[in-house]
């Protein structure tokens, strides 16, 4: 088994998400004799947004000349080994704490990159097409206050829905959610929601 294993916060060793991510790695790793694990740490080394010059290149118009220099080529270059490194895993842990009801832009910068016409997916006449399926992902989610089952979620959850989402168009199915919330209401709060978090990990090896 190929595992790659994403982290976009940037707190380092006080992000709940880091060590919650780090856990449910090892225990699927573990699970499986042999497994490959390949790390990204998005908030240590973040793919570059997407510019000017880099989106035309990554999606040039008909008829228009691509630009061409060796930033552009450095950065087409760090694309090719995004996507290879997501297609080729089966499996894709992503640490992904909610700032402000989304995501880190370290980690909306890599899906930037991924999310490639012809590559992740593509356009048909019945409509868009994943062409990524058959991986399982698991979203390692941490949030400051509670939202799920609760009106606040429809309303402001564009962390989990939106990833939920991302990798559905990639034609993935299989999405899990490993959730700490509340990680903002106090000690007792945090400690019970990590230790969760944690145990929901352990218990992915039964759901394989």
């Amino acid at each position: 088994m190929k595992l790659l294993h994403l982290d976009s916060s940037p707190l380092g060793a006080a992000s709940a998400s880091r060590r919650i991510g780090a856990a449910v790695a090892k225990t699927l790793a573990d699970a499986t004799p042999g497994t490959t694990v390949a790390y990204r740490d998005l908030a240590a080394t973040p793919p570059a947004h997407l510019g000017g010059e880099l989106l035309q290149a990554l999606r040039p118009a008909p008829g228009a000349p691509a630009p061409d220099s060796a930033a552009v080529r450095a950065e087409l270059a760090l694309t090719e080994e995004l996507l290879a490194e997501f297609l080729a895993a089966d499996v894709v842990v992503v640490g992904a704490p909610m700032y402000n009801f989304s995501v880190p832009s370290q980690l909306k910068a890599w899906i930037d990159r991924v999310a490639q016409a012809g590559r992740t997916f593509r356009y048909t006449a019945a409509g868009p097409e994943g062409l990524a399926g058959g991986k399982r992902v698991i979203v390692v989610s941490s949030r400051g206050g509670q939202y799920a089952g609760s009106a606040y979620e429809a309303a402001l959850d564009h962390q989990e829905a939106y990833l939920r989402a991302v990798f559905g168009f990639f034609g993935i199915t299989d999405v899990q959610v490993v959730r700490a919330e509340g990680l903002a209401m106090g000690p007792t709060v945090r400690d019970a929601a990590i230790a969760e978090a944690l145990a929901q990990g352990e218990r992915l090896v039964e759901t394989a």
